[in-house]
């Protein structure tokens, strides 16, 4: 097993990660910028080194600071979290480069799933089902772009290929729209990635956002992990999640998840990952691949059993897979809500001193969360503060565990979106489930809150 690894991540998921080492018998490293020094993960670990200022671009994202922290404190290892520098693939090749363990997939792994472009042409060859789409960059040749959009079908969305969390993409309802929409998507790219490159595919108009959990132990075994639904999404990004993903035929949940499976063993995959795909109409799309741990892997660890980030980490040790996918049962059901430090109503941010804070519990709740009373959020990073993760035997069980864990929420010193999520559940569309990505702009929109 690793001796000492180094956590290069902050919040939640850098405690997370420091409680799986401390089971493993894993000494840990925490970095911090001047802004975290009183981070609970900090004050938890072995060692702690400040790499920068407030900054992420001086602190989380400085590469030389934290290779040389993990140099001076003999870390062997270093766990990215999510976020940040976890899926550059330049950081994992200087790490391994420095003579230390990435935990997480190879550095030309996450290239390759880093570009939407090569990861669908990859997951095409692999038998994975895809989007409608270019097969590949759109060039400046005007004609072809449209005969690909006609053949395809209108609605069509243009994406950066380099692009991610939302950005980078346009869509097109009109011949007349495309060739200005594909111009200036090149241009955003360019500007927010470094690369104009884009791609064209057909634009699902109410899809569900449904992945698949992966671990492969980088000599050519994998194993999935079921499935998430992360359709409840606002400006594309994940509010509230759950496992297993409502409504789907049993059949095609599985034929997906065991092409997943062939995927990551043909290019021997290393870790964990999550294949995304946009679900409609009882057939999956692959949109992309995440080449690290999930912000929501907690329901699948809720009903699986397995703690991935402990696999991560024996995989990064060389020992493999602790099991087989015979060995995987998937009982029950979960759901996460991502607690933020936000105006729930503005969905401004609300940084500041907590006051009080009360954590709920019971049977089946689970709080992944690094606040504590007279704690204060900074101004410098994302709002998330923790997620509340319920268990139960079915879904209504999990529904009316997570209920009476956000009634015995106790916040206060700043405003949190823990109404929002009460007012989700309390929603007859997602309570009934398998609402698509849309439903929750739609059910703001409707009580006058802002979308955009």
């Amino acid at each position: 097993m690793l001796e000492k690894v180094l956590i290069a991540n902050r919040g939640e998921i850098a405690l997370r990660i420091l409680r799986a080492c401390k089971e493993l018998g894993i000494r840990t490293v925490a970095v911090h910028s001047s802004a975290d020094r009183d981070l609970m993960h900090v004050r938890l670990a072995d060692e702690s080194v400040c790499i920068g200022p407030p900054s992420a671009a001086d602190s989380y994202l400085n590469v030389p600071a934290i290779i040389s922290a993990t140099e001076v404190t003999d870390a062997v290892a270093i766990h990215p979290g999510y976020g940040f520098l976890s899926e550059n693939a330049d950081f994992a090749e200087q790490v391994e480069k420095s003579g230390f363990v990435f935990i997480g997939p190879r550095p030309k792994t996450i290239r390759l799933m880093g570009d939407k472009v090569s990861a669908i042409n990859a997951m095409i060859e692999a038998g994975v089902p895809t989007v409608p789409g270019s097969d590949g960059p759109l060039d400046s040749n005007a004609s072809r772009s449209m005969q690909i959009a006609r053949r395809i079908g209108y609605p069509v969305i243009i994406k950066a290929a380099a692009g991610g969390g939302g950005r980078g993409m346009r869509v097109v309802h009109n011949e007349d729209a495309l060739l200005k929409a594909i111009q200036l998507t090149q241009s955003e790219a360019k500007s927010a990635f470094g690369s104009d490159v884009v791609y064209l595919e057909k634009f699902l108009e109410n899809p569900r956002h449904v992945e698949i959990q992966v671990l492969g132990d980088g000599k050519g075994n994998a194993i999935h992990l079921g499935d998430r639904d992360c359709s409840m999404q606002r400006r594309h990004q994940k509010v509230l999640e759950e496992a297993p993903a409502p409504g789907i035929p049993d059949e095609i949940r599985n034929e997906v998840a065991e092409t997943c499976v062939r995927a990551c063993e043909k290019m021997k995959y290393r870790g964990a990952g999550t294949l995304e795909f946009l679900y409609q109409d009882e057939q999956f799309y692959f949109i992309e691949m995440n080449t690290r741990v999930q912000v929501e892997h907690p329901v699948t660890e809720m009903i699986t059993g397995v703690d991935i980030v402990k696999e991560q980490l024996r995989i990064a040790a060389g020992e493999g897979l602790s099991l087989k996918q015979s060995d995987v049962r998937i009982r029950g059901h979960a759901l996460e809500c991502r607690i933020n430090a936000e105006d729930p109503a503005t969905f401004m941010p609300s940084p500041g001193k907590i006051n009080l804070y009360h954590a709920p519990g019971g049977n089946g709740i689970r709080v992944d969360s690094h606040i504590y009373s007279g704690y204060t959020v900074p101004p410098y990073y994302d709002s998330l503060i923790g997620k509340l993760i319920s268990y139960g035997d079915d879904r209504e069980h999990a529904l009316r565990r997570m209920q009476n864990a956000l009634d015995e929420v106790l916040l206060d010193g700043i405003r949190s979106n823990v109404p929002l999520h009460k007012d989700i559940l309390k929603d007859p569309g997602f309570r009934k489930g398998g609402v698509n990505i849309h439903y929750l702009e739609k059910m703001l929109s409707a009580k006058g809150n802002p979308v955009s």
